[in-house]
């Protein structure tokens, strides 16, 4: 199993995410770094996002930012 930029630029994004509400979102600008604007239609066809320009965390978009932070955690120390 390899990560490719893709999918580190997606795990960027999504850590980007408010952890402390569900009901906090955030919004990619039309300005942002294209690899960021690019990650968060990834996301959206995914369904991981509700929006193409980021919006709010799915169900899964929910349970994903979990991980994410699981793995950004073991791999800080």
């Amino acid at each position: 199993m390899q990560f490719n930029q893709l999918m580190i630029d997606e795990f960027e994004l999504l850590a980007k995410f408010p952890r402390s509400s569900k009901m906090q979102g955030i919004k990619i600008h039309s300005d942002a770094n294209e690899n960021l604007i690019n990650a968060a239609q990834r996301l959206f066809d995914k369904g991981i996002i509700d929006s193409p320009d980021g919006g709010y965390l799915t169900d899964l978009g929910l349970d994903l930012i979990e991980h994410v932070s699981v793995l950004h955690s073991a791999l800080s120390c």
